[in-house]
């Protein structure tokens, strides 16, 4: 596998090529990091009719999105494997119909990292608190809501990052 190759856009435009037609209702989102590519997919929701309650509109989606993943495991199977092989990462899926967003299996990959006393007593709070069940937990707990609450900083961070790597490719190439 090349460099080329290996880069998010270069994954992104892949699977754009590669997705059955009748899974793109709306552009797809592709997200990589070193161990993993989740293919998020917009779908278009269940027809209800009527005034359907909330309840009812829970049930209707996570009926629709157990359907359409049943329907389409095998094909998605095939198209993570072949990935894998030409990526050298595993293939996570998940669909986003309006606001609902929900990932299928996915990777939970060990981050290892050194803390002082001050940040593992904020885990350790966490902890007995009952917000965690361990550090690990509360580790990913603080990560995901700085996130949340960070998004749009990230996403303007990614964004830099993905134009420096556009300029850097486009320098001269190095000699061993």
């Amino acid at each position: 596998m090349s460099k080329d190759e290996s880069t998010s856009s270069a994954i992104s435009a892949w699977f754009t090529q590669r997705l059955p037609e009748e899974w793109v209702a709306a552009p797809t989102e592709v997200v990589v990091d070193r161990e993993e590519i989740t293919v998020r997919l917009a779908l278009a929701g269940p027809e209800l009719g009527g005034e359907p309650s909330e309840t009812e509109r829970a049930e209707a989606l996570a009926g629709f999105v157990a359907r359409w993943r049943a329907e389409t495991r095998d094909r998605r199977i095939g198209i993570a494997r072949e990935a894998e092989h030409r990526f050298g990462r595993k293939v996570a899926w998940g669909v986003r119909i309006g606001d609902h967003a929900e990932l299928f299996t996915h990777l939970a990959v060990p981050v290892m990292t050194r803390l002082r006393q001050p940040e593992r007593r904020v885990l350790d709070t966490l902890v007995e608190a009952g917000v965690a069940r361990s550090r690990a937990h509360a580790l990913a707990w603080c990560v995901r809501l700085v996130g949340e609450n960070t998004e749009s900083w990230l996403a303007e961070l990614r964004e830099a990052m993905a134009k420096v790597a556009t300029v850097r490719d486009a320098g001269p190439v190095r000699e061993a």
